[in-house]
């Protein structure tokens, strides 16, 4: 009897899964397709095929692919290369309390190059990917004029703080922060524009905002210490460099690819004022259907946007810099290493980049799917993330383990800044 199972069945979205066959012939070519429903309804798919062992059996964790989606031995290969039906979409996880995301693996007993509803599986498993752990609470935040969701873990704690943010799309996601919380943070994700009576857009960016939400989680019972992480993408990590810079209670920041300067919003904090480097929209490529964003953002190291450049130096606390060197949002590395560079320049030693080649901009939790183009809402055509499927993926479960690490290292009392 042919066989298929994929444990655990019942997972958080950030564990690996293995997928193994049997009982079928040796020395046999099959095929192995995973495919997903997002809460929108659309389907998500992947396949890729492999040759039975003389024994008739096929496990991802020995098994290499010899085509498909992806050749090689990748465990957690389907996960990787889920791929949307329609164009350009993008696989979210929006509702993380109430659902997991059901990925449904599929065995066909020969290559199948042209899938068609002809083509019945021999066998079929579905696992469970939870973007929460049992126990953890989510508490909806309207706080004097922060918006957003608070994760907390099981437990009377203290558990270290850390506020999470998403990029200049605005709204709320949250699948990182449950996860986090998941994993032993009290995380706040942190909207800041486009969001219940949030503004649409973000003329500027006023950081009185940011540091009310810091104050909020730090005076949460179950939030241990004085000081709070930050954990940022794109144009909100952009913030996070600010927040460090500028706001006491920032004890450890993460900056997952980002510019060093700040662009596009004049930034306000009681005395203090920093007017953008201007976008320069006239520069953007246009590839196809496609726009790669990275030649808008203007050199930073020019004489008259000196002034816009973050002040890393001031930050109480260490900054680590997670960067995809294929990131074709933002020059991402250069932004970094320009950012390291002028710490070592003022005397401050911990701020550390680390660089995953072939990563592209959208760094997310492991078992991510690899999403190197999508559309988005601030632009008519689809935008470029950049990215190569194997090391970005690969890429995703080292900055995840090391953006744990370091969080934990130096969030809490006694804590002393180190990677």
């Amino acid at each position: 009897m042919i066989g298929l199972a994929a444990t655990p069945e019942v997972s958080l979205a950030d564990e690996p899964v293995r997928i193994r066959a049997w009982g079928l012939p040796p020395q046999t070519a099959i095929t192995l397709r995973a495919w997903v429903r997002d809460e929108k309804g659309d389907i998500f798919h992947s396949r890729a095929f492999y040759q039975t062992d003389t024994e008739g059996k096929v496990d991802l964790e020995q098994s290499e692919a010899t085509g498909g989606d992806f050749r090689g031995i990748y465990p957690m290969g389907l996960f990787w290369a889920l791929k949307p039906t329609t164009p350009y979409r993008r696989l979210i996880k929006q509702d993380v309390m109430g659902s997991p995301f059901l990925v449904h693996l599929e065995l066909y007993p020969s290559v199948l190059l042209v899938p068609s509803e002809d083509h019945l599986p021999a066998v079929t498993t579905v696992v469970e990917r939870w973007y929460v752990a049992p126990g953890v609470q989510r508490l909806q935040v309207r706080d004097g004029r922060v918006r957003g969701a608070l994760f907390l873990p099981p437990g009377e704690g203290p558990f270290p703080g850390v506020i999470e943010m998403f990029g200049g799309l605005g709204g709320l996601l949250e699948f990182r922060s449950s996860l986090l919380a998941s994993r032993g943070f009290a995380c706040l994700a942190l909207a800041y524009s486009a969001y219940e009576d949030l503004p649409k857009f973000m003329p500027t960016v006023d950081l009185t905002y940011f540091e009310e939400a810091a104050q909020f989680l730090l005076r949460n019972p179950k939030v241990s210490g004085d000081g709070v992480g930050v954990v940022a993408v794109c144009k909100a990590a952009e913030i996070a460099l600010c927040m460090a810079s500028y706001l006491p209670q920032v004890q450890a920041t993460v900056c997952l690819n980002c510019p060093n300067a700040l662009y596009g919003n004049f930034l306000t904090y009681g005395n203090i004022s920093m007017e953008a480097i201007p976008y320069q929209i006239q520069k953007v490529q246009i590839h196809s259907e496609t726009i790669q964003f990275s030649s808008a953002l203007d050199d930073p190291r020019k004489p008259e946007y000196q002034d816009s450049v973050i002040p890393i130096e001031r930050a109480r606390g260490p900054v680590l810099f997670c960067v995809g060197d294929k990131d074709q949002l933002c020059e991402s590395l250069f932004f970094a290493n320009e950012a390291l560079a002028r710490a070592r320049k003022k005397g401050k030693q911990n701020v550390y980049v680390r660089r995953y080649p072939g990563a592209g901009h959208l760094l997310e939790p492991p078992g991510s799917p690899f999403c190197p183009v999508s559309q988005s809402a601030f632009f008519p055509v689809p935008v470029i993330w950049g990215g190569e499927l194997v090391p970005h993926c690969t890429a995703q479960e080292t900055c995840w383990r090391e953006m744990r690490d370091f969080l934990h290292s130096n969030l809490g009392p006694g804590t002393k800044s180190k990677l």
